[in-house]
Parts: structure tokens; sequence; C-alpha cells
């Protein structure tokens, strides 16, 4: 990888691929990495990062450092729906005119957000919260955030709307380049990495170069949890999509993988099967916690993160309770484990 300029945030990848590093604030990733595709038609980008002014000058910052702006972006590629990969799309098409396109699923919940009344999303989180055995003290701000009107502030309530569907299967219109959808649900039910069917430009052994988002990351687990629906009805398996399209990816046989976060990187098949040996293991310890009933949340607890429970931040636990109800619900689909009859809030226990 070839560094640029703009002070170390813009990198070359070779072949007409840049990456512009734009920081997500107060958040231990730090960046996203922003891609920049040339075309025959304009430049086009893979995800844009967070909606911040430092985000926003950052980016265009190093848009001008490749000799281009953001008035020439042709079009904006998101791999999923999350602020730090779709913030500044609508930002980005409103100063360029760019096209925006994402897959179906996801931008049925940009939409679903958009037009709910802004205290839906607290009102689903704490009743799920409740459900799940979370404390009162867990529950308190989110009530009084509620109560406040401090709702306006969440991010992703006003994300653009995408003007272009990305199919799976399908080249995108990317003049000039080869470019394919690939639908990797788990992270989001929308999630797509995009695959660059071009030989690699130092000629590194394999299938063209992967954009990954979140999907495939070199040292990092992406989360995976529930998918967040107030008016879902069907009982989803977040966990078995991803496995599931994680092998989807390990069978392209990549040179080289242009993830999210972190850095590009080589070994696209160990590192995938890293994260299948991960996930099973992990469903293995839980099912030796599962040998008395638990709740979601005291499961949660008893997991171990990257750091000890009493440390985990407010919001940082909520997203950790729904990574172990996936774990839960890839379990039940399993038959290793079920629901405890008639326990308020339910519990679960291993069979």
């Amino acid at each position: 990888m070839t560094q640029v300029t703009q002070a170390a945030q813009v990198f070359g990848h070779g072949g007409g691929v840049h990456s512009i590093k734009v920081p997500i604030p107060d958040n231990p990733l730090g960046h996203t990495l922003v891609y920049v595709v040339d075309t025959d038609r304009g430049p086009v980008l893979v995800d844009t990062g967070w909606d911040d002014p430092a985000s926003w000058d950052t980016l265009t910052a190093g848009l001008t450092a490749l000799a281009t702006s953001v008035t020439d972006i042709h079009g904006i590629v998101v791999t999923h729906h999350h602020p730090d990969h779709h913030g500044l799309s609508g930002q980005v098409r409103e100063a360029s005119g760019a096209w925006i396109a994402m897959h179906a699923a996801d931008t049925a919940i940009v939409r679903r957000t958009r037009e709910a009344e802004p205290g839906t999303w607290l009102d689903y989180l704490t009743r799920k919260l409740t459900d799940v055995g979370a404390p009162e003290a867990h529950l308190a701000p989110l009530l009084a955030a509620r109560e406040a009107g401090r709702l306006r502030t969440l991010p992703g309530l006003r994300s653009a709307l995408p003007d272009r569907e990305i199919v799976p299967g399908e080249l995108l219109d990317l003049p000039g380049r080869r470019l394919r959808a690939i639908w990797t649900p788990g992270h989001t039910p929308g999630h797509v990495c995009l695959h660059l069917e071009e030989r690699h430009p130092a000629d590194l052994p394999g299938h063209g170069r992967l954009f990954s988002g979140d999907h495939l990351l070199p040292g990092i687990s992406p989360h995976i949890g529930l998918y967040e629906d107030p008016d879902e009805t069907e009982v989803t398996d977040p966990l078995g999509d991803y496995l599931a399209s994680l092998e989807r990816i390990g069978r392209l046989g990549v040179a080289e993988v242009l993830p999210a976060h972190q850095h590009a990187f080589t070994g696209a098949g160990g590192r995938v099967r890293e994260l299948l040996d991960h996930h099973e293991e992990r469903l293995t310890g839980l099912l030796a916690l599962l040998a008395t009933p638990l709740t979601p949340w005291q499961l949660a607890e008893r997991m171990v993160w990257n750091r000890p429970w009493e440390q985990i931040p407010h919001g940082s636990r909520s997203i950790a309770v729904s990574e172990a109800e996936s774990h839960l619900r890839r379990l039940v689909k399993l038959g290793r484990a079920e629901a405890v009859g008639g326990s308020d809030p339910v519990t679960y226990i291993a069979v």
C-alpha cells in the first residue's frame, strides 16, 4: 500500500483505487476507509464516512489531494446503512449530483427510520431491553432521553435515501470497471461486498480484489446483533446469515481484501476460517454458560468481551446484549438451546 499525501490520510492501492481515512468521532474504530475508484465517467466512492464536519473536511481534502473534487463524484456505492459508512452520502450527492446505490434490505431500513416518529427507536430499544432482563439502572438513561426529547441527535435518523438498488450478482454501473455485488447479510440485512474482477495491479495471486465493508476485517470480529426492526414478525438468524456469507466470500479466492476499517490485507481464506472458528468456539462456550437458565442480559454479562463487563459503556452494553441474542437465536435454530417455558423475562437453557 503506497502513501500519497494529506498527512497519511490518503493511500494508493494501485489500479485506479485509493482510500481516504475519514475519522469517526469518539469511536475506538478511529476511521472509515472510504475508497475512491476511478471510472470512465469520474470517481466513484465506496462508502462515505460519518456525518460530521471534521469527517467532511477530511474527505474533501483527500479528494483534492487526489487531484479531484467532491463535485466530480459520479456515484456512491454503500456497503451498508450504518452511519460510519452512509453518513456523508447525502452531502456528497448534494455537492455533485452523484447517485447513491444500496442493497434493498438496507434501503428499507433507511426509509423506515426516516419515516418513523423520532421516539420510535428509543421506545423499541427500551421495550427490547426490558424483555431481555436489562436492569432498571440501564433503562433509566433511555427513559430520561425519551422524556427530555433528546431524540433527533441520534445518528442515522435522516440518512439519505438511495436512488439505485444494488442487485446481488450483477455488475454495478461503473464504466470501464468490473465491480460485482455480493450479498453478505449478517452485520446488516443488506450488507454487500464488492468484487473488483480485475487483475491485481501488483499481480498478487488470486481473483481480483474485494471491498469488504465490515464483513471481513483483518483483526476485528464484526458485530453480529439482531436485525433491529420495530415491526419485525419473522424470527431472523443474523449469525447464521453471517456464517453462510463468510463461506461464500471464502470461495472467491480474492488476491487482496480492501476493508472499511483497519488496513488492506491478503489471505482472505485464512481470515474467513479464523472467524468461522471464532464463532463456533463462542457458541460452544455459551452452551457451557447455559447449563443453568439465563436471560440474554445475564448471558451477555458472563460472555468474554474485549474488557470486563463493568468497564463496558452504556451504549456498548446494549450492543453486546444484541450480539448475545444473535448467538442464542443460532443455538435455538440448531436445536442446541431452548427458551424456558413461563420465564419472565425469558431465560434460555442448553439442551
